[in-house]
């Protein structure tokens, strides 16, 4: 896997990833930013999100349930000082689709934290994550 990311002016950035899809991203005003991108942090946790969902809405499907909406909110928090990592994270996910059951949407949530999402592994080095789930119609 490789990606690229170039300076466009002042602190903002444009990431291209090997798949060819750019993200922009920015730092906070104070430090330069223009507010023409996410901030880099907020990347890593859409990142996980993405990963996260993916894996849940997979794993439902491969049991061949239909999902027909995953909504991943995400919280974190922060070390107060510096190098500021992620210390807490908190993943609910609000899942749709046809006759999903606690039980299934639970052990997909399950299976994504404690064996497939590489990102939220990788993040539960220095954070503590937490998941919840609800299924919504």
């Amino acid at each position: 896997m490789k990606v690229t990311v170039d300076l466009l002016h002042n602190v903002n950035f444009k990431g291209t990833t090997g798949s060819g899809h750019d993200i922009l991203m920015d730092g906070p005003p104070d430090f330069g930013g223009e507010n023409k991108g996410a901030r880099p942090m907020e990347t890593l946790l859409v990142g996980m999100g993405g990963c996260a969902s993916f894996d849940v809405v997979h794993i439902l499907r491969k049991r061949r349930l239909v999902v027909t909406g995953c909504t991943a909110d995400i919280e974190a928090e922060r070390a107060e000082t510096e190098p500021k990592v992620f210390t807490k994270i908190h993943l609910h996910f609000k899942v749709s689709g046809e006759k999903l059951t606690e039980k299934a949407v639970g052990k997909a949530v399950h299976l994504s934290a404690e064996k497939y999402c590489s990102a939220s592994i990788m993040l539960g080095k220095t954070a503590e994550i937490t998941h919840s789930f609800e299924i919504t119609e």
